[in-house]
């Protein structure tokens, strides 16, 4: 039998939380130039700035963050390897902007075209990968697109490998996190290719050699990730740096020179890192409340955070922080050992709240005749006070 929605807080939950309030005035929201920006702290799963982030957009250069995940997914599938060489068309040939240089008597290596891609931007890196991996590169744009989607990348279309200006190539600077995140996290293997400095391939394009990114220079900690510019989109970036072992990641775009794109990115770094503190709310297994089981083996059973939980807040809160644990009860047994039971919700100033699923602490069989007599007895007496108004 299942009770309504209850809502009960835990006290030494509560002093815990309460204890890493600071005083001190609150934080003042950032205002960035850029047209658009979306920054996060991905540890906690906490957006720290968005600003028209769902907004689909011109990505410029930025969507080539899209066609190096096709690409190190096809790496991690084993369809290609490193080594793997690709032929070059004379439609990737031709593609204007910047390029690698590439001819038709050239076979470019597979980690040669990420490094081009990534350090020198290469429009025509990009097409080559596209012709490689899918025949043709509107078949991998559609590729692509399908992929975002399945990311969960909802505002994102593609009409070429590049970024080159067209209708339907779009992206919002929420997609453009999402797949910062995801090369990140998902591919530490190639990750590094993004901070490289420089990349002279063959000599060919000797002022083209150096790595966009105005960041990996600043000693900031910023590792990645790409830059983008057209005259309809502005100046952009996805960056990333990790200072102390916590890292954030930004998107940037819409502004006019490539001296405020520096200017901004380095400013939210900054921001990102000295207005905000990271501390450790609950460990794994740690019991926060319990709740009542129904023709259970046993009456109750604890609800457990199921990971470590750090929370994100700003350095210089004011008040203490509030927590609730919501769940129902009683659950009715058989319950599994780790099934989420309910939730806790903590209140943070100035942020969104922070969910943190709670889960079983153990394994509930169900109660054999006695248990059930006990459940089904407590059902009667409930009945009845509710009969007799009691």
């Amino acid at each position: 039998m299942e009770q309504t929605f209850l809502r009960a807080k835990t006290l030494t939950m509560l002093a815990a939380i309460a204890a890493l309030a600071l005083a001190g005035p609150a934080r003042a929201a950032f205002e960035t130039r850029a047209t658009a920006a979306y920054v996060f702290d991905p540890a906690t799963d906490t957006v720290l700035l968005s600003k028209n982030a769902d907004e689909s957009m011109p990505p410029a250069s930025m969507a080539k963050l899209m066609t190096l995940n096709m690409l190190f997914e096809a790496l991690r599938d084993g369809r290609v390897t490193l080594e793997t060489q690709f032929s070059v068309s004379s439609r990737a040939m031709a593609i204007g902007g910047s390029t690698m240089f590439l001819n038709d008597r050239d076979r470019p290596t597979v980690e040669e075209l990420i490094r081009g891609i990534i350090v020198q931007s290469g429009n025509d890196a990009c097409v080559v990968v596209a012709e490689g991996l899918a025949g043709t590169e509107e078949a991998f744009a559609r590729l692509m697109t399908e992929r975002a989607r399945a990311l969960g990348m909802t505002g994102s279309t593609f009409a070429n490998s590049t970024g080159w200006p067209h209708p339907n190539q779009r992206m919002s600077m929420r997609d453009l996190g999402i797949i910062a995140e995801r090369l990140i996290e998902e591919f530490p293997e190639y990750y590094g290719y993004f901070a490289e400095a420089e990349y002279p391939f063959d000599g060919r394009a000797p002022q083209n050699r150096f790595n966009r990114n105005p960041l990996l220079k600043l000693g900031i900690g910023a590792d990645g990730l790409k830059t983008g510019h057209t005259r309809e989109a502005g100046y952009g970036l996805v960056g990333s740096a990790v200072q102390d072992g916590r890292r954030v990641v930004f998107v940037i775009t819409g502004l006019e020179t490539e001296a405020q794109r520096a200017e901004e990115g380095e400013r939210i770094v900054n921001w990102a890192f000295r207005q905000f503190v990271q501390r450790e709310v609950l460990r794994k297994g740690e019991r926060v409340a319990a709740t009542k089981v129904w023709m259970g083996e046993i009456e109750q059973v604890g609800l457990v955070a199921p990971d470590d939980i750090a929370i994100l807040l700003p350095a210089l809160a004011q008040g203490a922080l509030e927590a609730e644990v919501h769940y129902r009860t009683p659950i009715l047994a058989p319950i599994e050992a780790g099934q989420e039971l309910g939730e806790l919700v903590i209140t943070r100033p100035e942020m969104d709240p922070l969910r943190v699923p709670l889960v079983a602490e153990r394994a509930v069989g169900r109660g054999g005749f006695v248990p059930r007599l006990r459940s089904a007895s407590e059902v009667l007496i409930g009945l009845g006070r509710e009969a007799t108004g009691l």
